[in-house]
């Protein structure tokens, strides 16, 4: 294969060096490299960083072209030259090639390091790990023995010296998501629970749990975040325990629906206030003019019974938004 290499170099360089990526890539199957190597191979023959996104199997490995691994949560740029996993399937291996059209070299690199990928992440990772309830169940089930959980991350094709996230969703199955994977959340409500190790799973599970109480629709009569991580709750997640989904509401709650009931544009303007840093940030969040909205606080102080343009009101403010949430979940 070398002396292969070295004549068509002398005739067609291009074709040499794709003769030469080739072969290193064969190497690196017969070797049973694994994911990390193969994109390191294909950014350091090409020249740029690589990387590969596998949402299926909960992969996501990046290089630079020195051969350093970075990862990162920004999406690639689809003009990059890519290639996909299985014939006809979504991009998964990208060359972040954005200033020049990609050479014969580039294509060749793409193709061979994607067929050994996959080869590698069917060994390694199986196919479609997330898909079997009854292990899913085991993994978030705070009762199974650990060895109990292992077996199931392992049927699942999860790394268990690796971090998972717990997902959940209103009307869905849970979901594990890759420590970095944030990306992977649907379109749509969802909690997500704090990174942690398979073995700690039921406890990223509860947390998911709680945070999703915290997400709204994001409408103009439910408006808030959709998605919600538990680790940005803090102290807030207390609440929780406080507010009993479908209990009578507190006070400050009935008001807040009493108020909405008379304005249909209450929630939507108090949600601007309480989220932003000031009154002008708000008018813009509301998309209306700062005196248009100085009009409409003095209304809903008025039917709220406490002022909301005080740090005190905005407080007890964003508390009754954040237990209205709770109440209604």
């Amino acid at each position: 294969m070398k002396e292969l290499a070295g004549r068509l170099t002398a005739l067609d360089p291009d074709a040499g060096a794709a003769v030469q990526v080739i072969a290193y890539f064969d190497r690196l199957a017969e070797s049973r490299a694994g994911v990390e190597a193969l994109v390191r191979g294909a950014a350091v023959l090409s020249g740029v960083p690589a990387r590969l996104v596998d949402s299926d199997r909960l992969v996501r490995v990046r290089v630079e072209a020195d051969g350093t691994r970075r990862d990162t949560d920004l999406p690639p740029d689809p003009a990059w030259p890519s290639a996909a996993l299985t014939p006809g399937g979504s991009p998964a291996l990208w060359l972040e090639r954005a200033d020049a059209r990609p050479s014969v070299v580039d294509a060749v690199i793409l193709e061979r390091a994607a067929g050994v990928a996959r080869l590698v992440l069917d060994r390694t990772r199986g196919r479609a790990p997330l898909h079997d309830p009854a292990l899913v169940e085991t993994l978030f089930d705070a009762s199974a023995a650990v060895p109990a959980r292992l077996h199931a991350a392992r049927r699942l094709g999860l790394d268990p010296a690796a971090s998972f996230r717990a997902l959940a969703v209103p009307d869905g199955p849970p979901r594990v998501l890759a420590a970095v994977a944030t990306d992977a959340v649907a379109v749509g409500r969802a909690g997500v629970g704090p990174a942690v190790p398979v073995t700690d799973l039921p406890r990223s599970w509860a947390a998911a749990r709680t945070a999703l109480r915290f997400t709204a629709e994001g409408t103009a009569q439910d408006p808030g975040p959709r998605v919600v991580e538990a680790d940005e709750l803090g102290g807030v997640a207390l609440l929780a325990g406080l507010v009993v989904p479908g209990a009578e509401p507190p006070p400050d709650v009935r008001a807040v629906e009493a108020a909405a009931a008379e304005a249909p544009w209450l929630l939507a303007t108090l949600h601007a206030v309480a989220v932003t840093a000031s009154l002008r940030a708000a008018a813009a969040e509301a998309n209306v003019h700062h005196s248009t909205l100085q009009d409409r606080l003095a209304h809903a102080e008025h039917l709220l019974g406490w002022p909301v343009r005080t740090p005190q009101g905005r407080l007890r403010l964003h508390l009754a938004l954040t237990m209205r949430r709770l109440t209604r979940s």
